[in-house]
């Protein structure tokens, strides 16, 4: 069985924990660590786990909201860590001794225990983003989060996914209208940005199939989206009641079945 959480979600920080259990082991990997230590170790103790109950944890980008506490569990506790070569660079230290990441590379497959993570690349101002396929040999999900506009290649890398997580950061009218200054406005709206809740519908109208059961809304901005906004979108594309849409809240979600 694949499942997912949401522990934090948006500009203050960003942290999905998958878990995957086969009746013979279980594998817990956290997809960004956006938030401080002290924190993220409060989220998961509410779930009943220490950060040493983490097999893994994999970074998408280095910005903050994504990078979060990254060294500390690498170095300090002893936490597996997976990223590009252009993410890792972020994580350099002078101490040469000290536990590296482990790189790969978009189009490279990888597993930590029963989890196979297929990464590919998205247009995203950071310096080698990815973003992930995730599957368990039966089920998958997708996360799509921080990325300026949706290409093909990434509706490839998606393609089948029985459930996704998807940015659905700004209004496109919110943004404009808003307080951000203007090179901030052309950042967040622009190709290497983040996507508009009209973007997302569409990624989520390309996507679209019978199997898809589970959708969730991720990366919510706080001063230039309404989660209001979003659920009209997505439930205009997946034909539910508009109060049916799962958002990936600041302070997190239930534990969600992919």
């Amino acid at each position: 069985m694949l499942r997912f959480r949401s522990l934090a979600s948006g500009s203050a920080g960003n942290a999905t924990l998958l878990e995957a259990d086969d009746g013979l082991r279980r594998t817990r990997v956290l997809i960004d660590c956006g938030l401080g230590l002290r924190p993220l170790t409060a989220r998961l103790a509410a779930e009943g786990l220490a950060l040493t109950d983490l097999d893994g944890v994999f970074i998408t980008h280095e910005h903050g909201d994504h990078l979060g506490c990254a060294r500390s569990l690498m170095r300090r506790h002893g936490v597996p860590l997976w990223t590009s070569a252009g993410t890792a660079r972020s994580l350099d230290t002078p101490d040469a001794g000290a536990a590296r990441p482990r790189l790969v590379r978009a189009g490279e497959t990888f597993a930590i225990g029963g989890i196979e993570f297929h990464p590919f690349a998205v247009p995203h101002d950071a310096r080698e983003p990815l973003q992930l396929r995730c599957t368990d040999g039966a089920r998958s999900l997708g996360v799509l989060t921080d990325l300026g506009h949706v290409t093909p290649q990434v509706l490839d890398a998606l393609a089948g996914v029985h459930a996704l997580l998807l940015e659905s950061n700004h209004d496109s009218e919110l943004l404009a209208r808003g307080d951000y200054p203007d090179f901030l406005k052309r950042r967040v709206g622009g190709t290497h940005g983040h996507l508009s809740n009209a973007q997302a519908a569409a990624a989520l109208t390309a996507l679209g199939h019978a199997q898809l059961t589970t959708v969730v809304a991720a990366h919510l901005s706080e001063r230039n989206n309404r989660p209001e906004l979003v659920r009209q979108r997505f439930a205009a594309v997946l034909g539910c009641a508009a109060g049916e849409v799962l958002l990936a809240e600041r302070h997190g979600t239930c534990w969600l079945g992919v």
